[in-house]
């Protein structure tokens, strides 16, 4: 058949070509058995590209990503950049990519599987069930306001400045997506920011509860501190259900949430644009657990975080609901089987290196599509 999908993968720097190797095996196996093709580019990006081009991420990576149906996007950095000048480090690269592509929306999903329950460093009845979505606006904020540098005073004394800017229009399109999050799951959305002492935070309030009043009212919107979300997500994590949050804090608390799962490895993320007339948007899918460095090369990472990153690439980009599903239920079903990788080892489990975990998430999807 023709191939109508079009994704350009990156596989960046450390761990990523390994998981995304993994991904291209369930990516060939669904032409096989599910008679769906996709029309694949692979582009450079983070340490790779510099090395490359000199760039972190080259024009040409820039304009295969605005040609494409979505982005899947592995890892970037890693030791060996650490000394570059920061115009040069590996991790712009993602920032240019959101920047250029509009990408503003960052999802976040905290799930906790039930055969990993007792991976989480928190008691099994506290996390037992979670099922909670982050929103991080990430294309402002602090990550990306001016001015921003490392100045030296004029008593020789050096003072970094980064500054955070909101603009309505920011907060506003962030907060609708986050709206339309909440109305699909249970209908309650928590915003936070720290309005008591930053007056971005004054204005997130402020335009959020806006938004919510006039456009959402069947949304129950409710308004925290960064800093008691952040104790609260520990203490009661399954009290929220979507979260909504500007770049840094969002940034912060995607992570914790994510330590409440037991790994890093397993949790996925979306970074959506706007859409256009069409329906279409941009898109980029990445999983959040970074380049790994120490262990990349030696087939010891797991898979799974980006198997379920394209998994939210088939359902937010392309509405393939039962494919999407699918390789969920086969990861899960695996994890229920007793295979692990290092970082969700517990005990009665068998170890097994990147390409088994592979193997083992191919038969289950061969078991669901029989």
């Amino acid at each position: 058949m023709t191939a109508n999908k079009k994704i350009l993968v990156l596989p960046g720097d450390g761990i990523g070509p390994e998981v995304m190797r993994e991904v291209r095996r369930i990516i060939e196996w669904m032409d096989r058995r599910r008679h769906v093709s996709f029309a694949m580019e692979e582009g450079q990006v983070g340490g790779a590209a510099l090395e490359a081009t000199g760039s972190p991420c080259p024009d040409e990576t820039v304009e295969r990503a605005l040609g494409a149906d979505a982005v899947l996007f592995g890892s970037v950095g890693g030791p060996r950049w650490d000394s570059l000048p920061f115009e040069k480090r590996p991790e712009l690269g993602i920032l240019r990519l959101r920047k250029e592509l509009g990408l503003f929306a960052n999802l976040r999903p905290a799930l906790v599987m039930e055969p990993l329950v007792d991976a989480s460093s928190l008691k099994p009845d506290v996390v037992r069930g979670l099922d909670l979505m982050i929103v991080r606006e990430s294309t402002g904020g602090i990550y990306f306001g001016e001015p921003r540098g490392i100045e030296t005073l004029p008593n020789g004394k050096r003072r970094g400045v980064d500054t955070e800017v909101y603009t309505e229009e920011e907060i506003a399109r962030v907060a609708r997506v986050a709206f339309d999050l909440a109305k699909k799951r249970s209908g309650r959305l928590t915003s936070v920011e720290k309005a008591n002492v930053m007056q971005t935070g004054r204005l997130w309030r402020a335009v959020v509860s806006e938004i919510g009043k006039a456009e959402y009212p069947e949304v129950e919107l409710s308004h925290m501190y960064a800093d008691n979300c952040a104790m609260q997500l520990c203490a009661r994590p399954k009290q929220f259900d979507v979260v909504l949050a500007g770049n840094l804090f969002g940034d912060l608390l995607s992570d914790l949430a994510a330590a409440l799962t037991g790994s890093l490895g397993m949790l996925p993320s979306a970074t959506l644009g706007a859409p256009d007339a069409s329906g279409r948007r941009h898109a980029l899918y990445e999983p959040i657990h970074g380049s790994a460095p120490d262990i990349a090369g030696k087939g010891i990472a797991n898979p799974c975080a980006q198997m379920l990153s394209f998994a939210m690439l088939l359902r937010w980009s392309f509405g393939m609901e039962e494919d999407a599903a699918m390789i969920e239920t086969a990861v899960e079903k695996v994890l229920a089987g007793g295979l692990r990788t290092a970082d969700i080892m517990g005990p009665g489990t068998a170890r097994v290196g990147t390409s088994v975990m592979g193997d083992a998430v191919l038969r289950e999807l061969d078991k669901l599509a029989a």
